[in-house]
């Protein structure tokens, strides 16, 4: 069902100074995008969208592109107003270095999208008392987890500087602090549990780098020469493994030939074997059954297992593997959360939940309350469950989602 939660205070006038501070960052954009194409007779703005239709569906067909006159402005706009839409972010990254305005319109949609989501979207739905109040579906998602709605907030970008400064205008209430506690690579840790693998429970029990053990299993070599490319790309197998990656997919992601990727694979299913069995019985279990479950019981049917289409099976297959996994993850957040409310009633205390994010949760404490909170916070979280491998939780507070994190 639904349950109304309501977010940490919400500070407008902080949001409608992030509109102003957006709206300078993208009029150097926008300036830069009318010069290249020639337009003149325009006021410089970020209400553009008509220019870069023009040049996008111009670059598209490969015509050379055009003086544009305030004369032939609006005809322009309405006749390549559709080419923009479907001009996608993936068909312009596969024109970057043909022209040099792409870069400047792909940057251009990042900051135009974050402030029609993130601020004004938000500016619309400050309720009376200052704050944001979200909705939180417990049934919406396959993989089990909570869903946020009217508005979603739990898909603020924090991969970009920019997007990651969103957090700054989320505060907490006067004389108060927010505390955020958030699982260290709580999937790899229940895979390492489900699968039963020896090698990634000793690494995770010895309190080591994962990533880093992965490149030096993969690399055969030790932990100490192995330099951060190694780790990004063992990172990427690591999380792709968990989602049933291929070596095409992998090749894409870290920048490498395919036969390069195929064998990053087959060296880590090598090196962890339990993981190879795990994905070979999670997968015979699906086709013998139908469903999948979660390390909990919870069940999800797989009619596409039994599918006549083999990328539809394939897609079955994938989801199996990955099922058990961000499943159970998502059953142990729940856990945590239910644990977490208890110990904050038990203990009277007048902090309170306000909001989890996938593997993350928010608590609002009063300052005279901070210690106590972070102490329980991480208390309840690490011992939700009880796996073959230590679970972990990061925890911080300050007076903003930010600063918290």
């Amino acid at each position: 069902g639904r349950d109304r939660g309501d977010l940490i205070s919400l500070i407008t006038a902080d949001i409608e100074a992030l509109e102003v501070f957006y709206a300078h960052t993208i009029s150097p954009i926008c300036i830069a995008i009318l010069c290249v194409i020639g337009m003149t007779g325009f006021v410089a703005s970020y209400h553009i969208l008509p220019a870069l239709v023009l040049l996008a569906g111009y670059l598209l067909v490969g015509v050379a592109l055009p003086v544009w006159s305030a004369k032939r402005g609006d005809r322009a706009a309405r006749e390549y107003r559709q080419a923009l839409a479907d001009t996608n972010s993936y068909v312009l990254e596969s024109l970057r270095g043909k022209h040099e305005i792409i870069d400047e319109i792909l940057e251009y949609r990042k900051l135009a999208k974050l402030k029609s989501t993130y601020v004004d979207g938000l500016l619309k739905v400050v309720a009376e008392d200052g704050r944001i109040h979200t909705h939180f579906n417990q049934t919406d998602t396959r993989t089990g987890r909570l869903s946020s709605t009217e508005p979603n907030l739990q898909n603020i970008p924090v991969r970009t500087e920019l997007g990651s400064r969103l957090r700054a205008f989320f505060k907490a209430q006067p004389d108060c602090e927010l505390v955020d506690a958030d699982y260290s690579q709580i999937e790899l840790r229940v895979l390492a549990h489900i699968s039963q693998d020896e090698n990634m429970i000793s690494a995770f029990n010895s309190d080591e780098d994962i990533h880093t053990n992965t490149a030096a299993q993969v690399f055969d070599m030790p932990p100490l020469f192995v330099t951060p490319e190694m780790r990004r790309k063992a990172k990427a197998v690591n999380f792709g493994i968990v989602y049933g990656i291929g070596a095409f997919s992998l090749s894409q992601d870290i920048g490498v030939s395919v036969a390069e990727a195929d064998r990053y694979i087959k060296n880590y299913l090598d090196t962890f074997s339990g993981v190879r069995r795990y994905m070979e019985e999670t997968v015979e279990f699906a086709q013998q059954h139908g469903y999948i479950e979660t390390m909990f019981g919870r069940r999800r049917a797989l009619p596409e297992i039994h599918s006549t289409n083999k990328n539809i099976v394939n897609f079955g297959k994938r989801v199996a593997m990955n099922t058990p996994i961000q499943g159970t993850a998502a059953d142990i957040i729940k856990i945590a959360m239910i644990k977490v409310y208890r110990r904050l009633k038990a203990e009277q205390l007048s902090a309170r939940l306000i909001l989890q994010v996938h593997d993350e949760l928010i608590v609002e404490a009063p300052l005279h309350e901070l210690e106590q909170v972070k102490h329980l916070l991480v208390e309840e979280m690490q011992n939700a469950v009880q796996l073959s491998v230590l679970l972990k939780a990061d925890v911080g507070c300050g007076k903003s989602w930010l600063d918290a994190k």
